[in-house]
């Protein structure tokens, strides 16, 4: 195949338009992929939308990328055709200091920007990546399935692992829905006790088989007094994306604990007086870097964790990006590209 074919986006808030393009060619420290799977994230929007600075255009969104490296570009090492690899937001550094592969996405300013914002990204039968932005999939998983862990998954995996909280500390997933139902098949694997905190008892079966272990009704019950009541919080992962919903249940924190908000709500208020009488806190968490999406992608293989997922073709990609924005899509959404 000698042309590629790539959903994109033309400009600002402009539909999205199939082009068929020749295959790129891999510049110095990248390689090529030939995507399988790409989710369908919400920040994907940031891209759709214009929402970050000087953006360029046209774009190809899309950051929770598997697929088969076909090419290498110069100066390439450690990595083959044939192998696959997946590719998140982190699009590649570097390298001089080694502190963009481990730390977050804009750690400093040698980094290579966000893939499918500021590079092109996996709405797309192919696409380039830098060498550092490349994590290893294992082969037992599924590249459908395990798309949306390369930003969903990381997130949660990330914001559970950095929050302090310890094997039978009592952990609350806030929101069960794309990123909460798998930040409970985490915490369930990490130990924690878990309460999953949700507006009606419809997904609470859910939750319980994912393995949350106690399950509040936000509409029926205040969740801050619900679980002051089980001791309190040692972390608490909101997911969700009401402002008012997480003012709701930082109150809910024990001494030391830590509010990880990795739903993007815009302004919330926090009482003060509250969280220094606890030493608490409420700290924000974004995404990962390459290093971040192999511990992510190898805790999934060895605990049987997969993202819940409506699949679309790549040429339906506008009717999947509307599904997703409107709020309807059950889990996660998918492109699966042939």
């Amino acid at each position: 195949m000698s042309k590629m074919r790539a959903m994109v986006v033309p400009a600002v808030n402009a539909p999205f338009r199939l082009e068929e393009r020749e295959l790129p060619i891999p510049g110095q420290h990248e390689v090529r992929i030939r995507v399988q799977a790409c989710g369908v994230c919400h920040s994907d929007s940031i891209t759709v939308q214009g929402l970050f600075p000087n953006l360029t255009y046209p774009r190809i969104p899309g950051h929770e990328v598997v697929g088969i490296i076909d090419a290498l570009g110069p100066d390439v090492q450690g990595w083959e055709p044939g192998m696959r690899v997946g590719v998140g937001w982190h699009g590649g550094a570097c390298g001089y200091c080694g502190n963009c592969r481990r730390n977050m996405a804009f750690a400093c300013e040698n980094v290579h920007g966000a893939t499918g914002v500021t590079r092109d990204g996996g709405y797309a039968t192919h696409m380039l990546a830098l060498t550092s932005a490349l994590a290893h999939v294992p082969d037992t998983l599924d590249s459908v399935e395990s798309a949306p862990l390369l930003c969903a998954g990381i997130t949660t995996f990330n914001a559970l692992r950095n929050s302090g909280a310890k094997p039978g500390d009592l952990v609350a997933i806030h929101g069960i829905g794309g990123l909460g139902h798998l930040a409970i098949q985490f915490a369930a694997h990490q130990g924690f006790r878990i309460v999953a905190v949700n507006r009606g008892r419809d997904k609470e079966a859910l939750a319980r088989s994912l393995g949350a272990h106690d399950y509040i009704d936000s509409a029926a019950d205040n969740p801050a007094q619900a679980l002051l009541a089980m001791g309190g919080a040692k972390a608490i992962i909101a997911t969700v994306t009401n402002p008012q919903a997480m003012e709701a249940i930082i109150g809910g924190l024990g001494p030391n604990g830590v509010m990880m908000v990795i739903g993007a709500v815009g302004n919330i208020t926090i009482n003060s007086i509250e969280l220094l009488m606890k030493s608490a806190a409420v700290r924000g968490w974004y995404s990962g870097t390459s290093a971040d999406s192999e511990d992510t992608l190898l805790f999934s293989e060895l605990n049987n964790i997969t993202s819940m997922n409506e699949v679309f073709a790549l040429d339906d990609a506008q009717a999947a990006y509307d599904h997703m924005m409107s709020g309807k899509a059950r889990f996660r959404v998918v492109l699966k590209v042939d």
